[in-house]
This record gives C-alpha cells, sequence and structure tokens, in this order.
C-alpha cells in the first residue's frame, strides 16, 4: 500500500536553541547535515512518483543530502509563518506575556515582519498538498515530501482528520523520517521519528 514518507530538515542553530523558526531562511548546522546524509542509504532505496519540498534552504539541502530530487519548490510547505513570533524561544514569550502555560499551538500569532498565520491557515495549506499527493497515492504509489517541524504535524494531524492542533500530540524531532500509510483503507501512522526508513520488501 503506497504512502507519504515525510522527511523534517536537519538541525539548524535555531532549532537547537529553541527558537521559533518560521520563514527566516538558515542553513543546516553540521550536526544537521550529517543526520540528513544519513538518511540517504535508506531514502534512495525506494521509489517515489513524486517528491515535493519546502523552498527554504534548510528544507532543500536536507532534500539534497538524502538523495532526493524535488518535482517541486511548494510554498504550500513552507514552515508556520509565526509573525511577532518569530526568532523568539518558548521561554522568552511566556517571560514577556507572564503567562507560564504559554504554547505556540493555543496562541493567536501576533503580525511582525510578517503577517503570521493560525494553526487552522498552515492546515489549508496541508490540505492542498494533500490532494496533490492523492492521485499517486490512489495508483499504489509512494510520494515523498520534505518540510518542516511544525507544518509536518499539521500535515500529519490533517491526515488523521484530526484538528490542525492537535499536531501538539505529535513530536518530530530533526533529520527524521516518518511514514504516513494505510491500514484497511484508515490513515494511520506506519512509522514516526526514525533515522530511516524500513528496508524495501
Amino acid at each position: 500500500m503506497a504512502g507519504i514518507v515525510i522527511l523534517r530538515h536537519g538541525q539548524t542553530e535555531w532549532s537547537q536553541s529553541g527558537q521559533h523558526t518560521g520563514r527566516t531562511d538558515i542553513p543546516l548546522t553540521d550536526v544537521g547535515r550529517a543526520a540528513a546524509a544519513a538518511l540517504a542509504p535508506q531514502i534512495t532505496g525506494h521509489t517515489f512518483a513524486f517528491v515535493a519540498c519546502s523552498p527554504l534552504q534548510r528544507a532543500r539541502e536536507t532534500a539534497r543530502l538524502a538523495g532526493l530530487t524535488p518535482d517541486i519548490y511548494s510554498d504550500d510547505l513552507l514552515e508556520w509563518d509565526y509573525g511577532g513570533y518569530e526568532g523568539r524561544t518558548t521561554e522568552e514569550i511566556r517571560r514577556d506575556t507572564h503567562d507560564p502555560d504559554w504554547v505556540i499551538w493555543n496562541a493567536q500569532i501576533p503580525v511582525g515582519e510578517t503577517p503570521g498565520e493560525q494553526p487552522e491557515d498552515v492546515a489549508v495549506r496541508c490540505r492542498r498538498v494533500l490532494t496533490v499527493c492523492e492521485p499517486h497515492l490512489a495508483q499504489g504509489q509512494d510520494v515523498a515530501l520534505v518540510a518542516h517541524g511544525h507544518l509536518l504535524r499539521i500535515l500529519t494531524a490533517t491526515w488523521l482528520g484530526l484538528e490542525a492542533r492537535d499536531g501538539r500530540l505529535f513530536a518530530l524531532a530533526t533529520g527524521t523520517v516518518s511514514y504516513l500509510s494505510y491500514e484497511r483503507e484508515q490513515h494511520v501512522i506506519g512509522l514516526w521519528n526514525a533515522p530511516g526508513l524500513p528496508a524495501s520488501d
């Protein structure tokens, strides 16, 4: 049965420091490059009918090092636009808002240098991505998506028929691969947060 292989880009300086990294275009660290390259032996053993990638360099570099050649670079795979929270850590925002329980998933995103998005806005983009994948899946073909942590968590929630904010339930490390698949026609998670795919049959 076909499915969607999702790769989160490798480590960046901001992912390491916990800064919200939406549209800021920063490169991978050496650790991030090594993690992406470590995926290549297993990724290149699979055939993908369609590969889509975020246009940001951290995703593009991950795709290249993992041995994937994207068919398209899609703005629908850009990370959540954090607006006024861009570049800030959760700890900084909790201090400045005097809210010790603040988390991005429950927040209203303020305008910053970019307009910002609510999780539901990101889910609209995710639905468009899944619509593009559907014809390939219907033919029993795997597809691959290379993108960002929060975007992929919301995409996974959308795949499972959950609300956008339920993406908070799916912790996703940098430089990992996951697999969205089917079990008796039901959308499921076949693999999550792994350093590589299982071997092909």
